[in-house]
């Protein structure tokens, strides 16, 4: 029976989470070294693919032209013109949460992962009803992406160590006041548990 969940990796690029990226400086590589969160998405990921949950990567890009991106907030203005380039190192998925072939990766210029791309279509299509919510940075396209999906009417649930942000401040704000009315909020074992039991 085809799985009803999905797995929506979001923002786990060398510039959100690397200690080279172009964030590093904010605190966001320490935040997600100390949230463990490369190693606890693998986990999840281990656990999707091998139930047959399906995975769907998501950027966020800056194109050549930074206009596109837009300006109207500040969230955008401190975008690019070198950090999150498409096609360069920064902007690609971690080597350790590679992509395998059949998942879907979308790019994206806005702050949630539905914000112009194909998502909710695919997940509709393919019959989906529940989403699981793991990336960078919480506070931000994590965030963004959660109060989207649940207003879109699916089932949301955010994995509070599969996730990071700039700081622990952040990271607390998010999980324990702005999203504990909108998802559920679960850690790494549970979530593979779940994910295991999806198919």
């Amino acid at each position: 029976m085809p799985s009803t969940t999905a797995l929506l990796v979001i923002d786990m690029q060398n510039d959100t989470v690397h200690p080279d990226g172009a964030f590093a400086a904010t605190g966001a590589a320490a935040h997600a070294t100390s949230q463990d969160v490369i190693a606890n998405v693998r986990v999840l990921l281990d656990a999707a693919r091998a139930a047959g949950v399906p995975v769907f990567h998501n950027r966020i890009v800056v194109h050549p032209d930074p206009a596109i991106g837009g300006a109207n907030a500040p969230i955008f203005q401190m975008l690019g013109p070198e950090s999150f380039k498409l096609g360069s190192w920064g902007a690609a998925i971690v080597d350790e949460l590679t992509p395998l072939d059949g998942e879907i990766v979308l790019d994206r210029i806005r702050m949630n992962a539905f914000g112009g791309t194909s998502l909710d279509i695919m997940l509709r299509n393919l019959g989906v009803t529940d989403v699981t919510v793991v990336g960078a940075w919480t506070n931000m396209a994590v965030e963004h992406t959660v109060r989207e999906a649940a207003d879109h009417g699916y089932q949301v649930t955010i994995v509070s160590d599969a996730t990071s942000s700039l700081s622990d401040e952040w990271q607390h704000a998010a999980i324990s006041y702005a999203l504990t009315n909108i998802a559920a909020i679960t850690d790494t074992a549970t979530a593979a548990a779940a994910l295991s039991r999806a198919s």
